[in-house]
């Protein structure tokens, strides 16, 4: 075998192992659902992990309502709440989980941690309380439709 052929076989390999990385990360690790939901197939501690962001999730918004029903007191409590579910709370994300999600269960997560940041500076900013509570409402309509088409099992 002549060093040619060995690094045109070399490259043929790198192309193919390039395109299943780009296929898993694209598709994740996926099965159709018996709910006509995609069912993401985790490792047990995975699928903790991910319930667990989730319901940091939900209780942030939690936060930022009941922050938001008191403008006079609670606005720093909602900024707060708001802020610790921004992209900080993406930023530790092992990439091991990150490649068995699909794309558009990723897209959707990391729009939410950007938001969050956003409200959270919109609440800095006074923003008026019906124009915050817009923003929530986009905020929570995403959650509603990723928790509609996926479904995290603990299969692996």
């Amino acid at each position: 075998m002549t060093a040619r052929s060995v690094g045109v076989a070399a490259i043929v390999l790198w192309v193919l192992s390039a395109v299943v990385v780009g296929w898993i990360f694209v598709k994740g690790w996926t099965t159709p659902g018996t709910d006509g939901r995609t069912e993401i197939v985790l490792a047990p501690v995975e699928r903790d992990l991910i319930l667990g962001e989730m319901r940091d999730l939900l209780k942030a918004v939690h936060g930022v309502v009941t922050g938001l029903s008191d403008p006079a007191q609670g606005m720093k409590e909602a900024e707060r709440a708001a802020r610790a579910a921004g992209m900080s709370m993406a930023a530790d994300v092992d990439p091991a989980i990150m490649m068995k999600l699909p794309l558009p269960f990723k897209q959707m997560g990391m729009s939410v941690h950007q938001d969050m940041d956003q409200l959270a500076n919109a609440i800095a900013q006074k923003e008026e309380p019906a124009k915050l509570l817009s923003r929530v409402s986009s905020i929570t309509a995403r959650c509603t439709t990723c928790h509609d088409l996926y479904r995290l099992s603990a299969g692996r």
